[in-house]
């Protein structure tokens, strides 16, 4: 028989990412016996504390074992930190080791949401995809910078190393890993049962885009305001490193180094969820929508909006907004 471990680390993370995936994972075993088959995991939960506390005491888990007891598993899977990730990587230690141990000995890895910074200090991560939530997509940027952190990504897939999106989306993830350790059959039963949208690949129009400001450039992050303060504009970025005093290629590197976006996408993605809003508040038309955050080529404005969000401009605002079905 396989093993999944299902990783309980110290401190006050996340509580739902681990009882939903015991909870999916186990549902997954009963019915592949139930259509015939052995018994094919067992599943752990496993951590280096006897009892962890959730929400202030509220909750509390206790671990089938402790991670030292595991000489070998298939699959280990890392919760959210929830917000909690700086005194996580302090307080697990441990845990970081044993998961770089396993993997050197076959195991694959996933984590949920903000469970990426457990994983990515393990150094597994390096040079490859990541995802993790938009929230924390600046900081990690920071601590991370060998990481390809793909935010608009619900689910990476490394060779056997799993990330993906942030809080609830941990439910797409498992019905994936299910696929990929039972069968689709199996995958279909447990979307059906727990009521899981099947093979969702995008976190897009969820985020809300604030932009990088988490670095010491000034000129950048006066380019970044004016460009905020001036949405109805068609702003050109010759026009800004211009504005600026300093070439256009110059300009284009010193933002990229300190955004992580080009201008160009940068004040795409502003005015892209400048947009947003306007469809979410107000009963405007996509045109008026449009002119307000400086485009007038609808065929374009529809474009890039679905580029960023995933959804046309219609589709969103009848999503979010009540007003526009009435």
């Amino acid at each position: 028989m396989k093993h999944i471990t299902i990783l309980v680390p110290d401190g006050p993370n996340n509580l739902s990412s681990i009882v939903g995936s015991y909870k999916i994972l186990t549902r997954a075993n009963e019915y592949w016996k139930e259509t015939g088959h052995k018994e094919l995991f067992k599943i752990e939960l496993a951590g280096i504390s006897k009892e962890v506390e959730f929400y202030d005491g509220l909750f509390t888990v206790k671990p089938h074992t402790h991670v030292s007891a595991i000489a070998k598993t298939d699959l280990v899977i890392i919760p959210s930190l929830n917000h909690n990730y700086n005194n996580a990587l302090k307080g697990n230690g441990e845990l970081v080791t044993w998961i770089a141990e396993q993997n050197k000995k076959g195991a694959e890895i996933a984590s949920v949401c903000t469970g990426a910074f457990l994983l990515a200090s393990t150094g597994l991560l390096n040079g490859k995809a990541c995802s993790t939530h938009w929230a924390v997509a600046d900081v990690f940027r920071k601590m991370f910078p060998e990481v390809n952190l793909q935010t608009d990504k619900l689910i990476t897939d490394e060779n056997g190393i799993y990330t993906n999106g942030g809080a609830y989306s941990f439910l797409n993830l498992l019905i994936y890993l299910v696929e990929k350790y039972y069968d689709r059959q199996t995958a279909i039963y447990c979307s059906k049962v727990f009521q899981i949208e099947m093979d969702r690949q995008s976190q897009s129009e969820f985020i809300i885009f604030k932009g990088q400001k988490l670095h010491g450039d000034e000129m950048v992050k006066e380019a970044q305001s004016y460009m905020e303060d001036n949405l109805h504009e068609k702003i050109s970025v010759e026009h800004l490193s211009a504005r600026f005093a300093v070439g256009r290629r110059h300009f284009d590197r010193r933002f990229i180094k300190a955004t992580g976006n080009t201008p160009l996408e940068y004040l795409q993605r502003v005015k892209i969820e400048s947009a947003k809003r306007i469809f979410e508040t107000s009963r405007k038309t996509i045109n008026e929508a449009m002119y307000e955050v400086g485009y007038s080529d609808v065929k374009a404005f529809r474009e890039l909006f679905r580029k960023i969000t995933g959804l046309s401009p219609l589709e969103y605002r009848s999503k979010y907004n009540k007003e526009s079905l009435a």
